[in-house]
């Protein structure tokens, strides 16, 4: 049990969790998702209807994708330097600024740097957000509170995802980016309610339990952990890029079973939270690889709806778990904004990279064995999990 939770008196009413500074920064969270899943796939469609062809639809979100991550590298010293405020600011009007370009139709070459402007102000504000909230959540009880911002993210992948694609299927593209442009902008109007002075610039002391090793494990963590989530999401990227693809999967089952998948993941990252303040969120690190490899596993019988939607349930509960306890232990050994470029990096990079290698071995191997073979890479980080458990008992 985690000794965090063994030096508060039993009797001691536990710490408040929600604050007003972080609703705001909930807020900031949920609004640029918003703004980012809205057009997500908005764009892409819209170069296509205009004649595009498909490299230079995948361009335009690899641009946001590379945007995203050259700004999630350069997050953690910019927060340093100017504090939580000023970065989310500067996120916010370049998210949701250029998306009133989309107003009107727009060539090629604008929308690729569009997208690729979002992608900055994106991985400015996903950092300065993640890192923001743990500043803000007890020490107790902060697996809970990266529980509930899982909660605030998972909502506008499940929402705003589809309801992009809705809009430009009826011919309200603009409706897309004008409501992308206000989501993108509102954090401007909460950064009065967030915290900024200069006690809060990312360098905050970390939350080591007693009796971690130290400075070598904040060193391996700093590599295992990144890499333990991004085994993770490359396998996440592949399900939302490829399963849509498969011939023998309907469009309308397609749908359902990301969606599951998504509220599945949604819903075990909060309950991880509060287990691995219990309990320790390394503990939780192996059997959530098991959980998710077996899920990738069960991608192997295409033909059977109900094999298809256990697969997604086993994987969006290993993923959630996965998602909640490689953050909260990057924080227990680094400074928040370190810890959250860390993570973020992991996200997007595993998420991008993996549909691309995919893609090159399932068109020998077939989609179900590319499957299961995404399904050994997850396993094949179990050792760095291994690891990661004993360095923090």
């Amino acid at each position: 049990m985690s000794t965090l939770t063994q030096t508060r008196p039993a009797t001691a009413a536990p710490a408040r969790l929600i604050s007003g500074p972080l609703a705001a920064t909930f807020l900031a969270e949920f609004t640029s998702l918003t703004s980012f899943f809205l057009l997500l796939s908005v764009m892409p469609m819209l170069a296509a209807a205009a004649g595009a062809s498909s490299s230079t639809a995948g361009l335009i979100t690899g641009a946001l994708l590379l945007g995203t991550v050259a700004a999630e590298a350069v997050a953690a010293a910019a927060i340093r330097r100017f504090g939580y405020r000023m970065v989310i600011a500067a996120g916010a009007a370049l998210l949701g600024g250029p998306a009133l370009a989309m107003l009107v139709p727009e060539t090629q070459a604008v929308m690729i740097g569009v997208s690729l402007v979002r992608g900055l102000g994106f991985g400015l504000c996903g950092v300065a957000s993640g890192a923001l909230t743990a500043t803000l959540l007890p020490p107790e009880r902060r697996g809970e509170g990266l529980g509930l911002l899982g909660v605030v993210t998972g909502i506008p992948v499940i929402v705003a995802l589809p309801a992009g694609i809705w809009l430009a299927g009826h011919h309200l593209a603009a409706t897309a980016a004008a409501l992308a442009a206000a989501a993108g902008l509102v954090p401007l109007v909460a950064i009065r309610w967030l915290p900024g002075g200069p006690e809060l610039r990312g360098t905050a002391r970390t939350t080591a339990k007693p009796g971690t090793r130290g400075p070598g494990r904040r060193a391996g963590g700093a590599v295992r952990l990144p890499l333990i989530f991004a085994a993770a999401t490359i396998a996440a990227g592949v399900l939302d890029s490829f399963l849509p693809l498969v011939k023998e999967i309907p469009s309308s089952l397609c749908s359902a079973a990301l969606l599951v998948q998504a509220v599945i993941a949604t819903l075990s990252r909060w309950q991880a939270g509060k287990r691995g303040d219990r309990y320790g969120h390394a503990r939780l690190l192996i059997p959530a690889l098991a959980v998710a490899a077996l899920g990738m596993a069960a991608m192997m019988v295409l033909g059977s709806p109900v094999v298809i939607f256990a697969g997604m349930v086993l994987f969006g509960a290993g993923f959630g778990v996965i998602e909640n306890a490689t953050f909260a232990l990057l924080l227990e050994q680094q400074p928040e904004a370190t810890a959250s470029a860390l993570w973020n990096l992991a996200y997007d990079a595993g998420y991008g990279a993996g549909p691309a290698v995919f893609g090159l071995i399932c068109v020998v191997t077939g989609y179900p064995v590319a499957f299961a073979l995404t399904g050994l890479l997850i396993l094949a980080v179990v050792p760095a999990a291994l690891r990661e458990r004993k360095a923090a008992l």
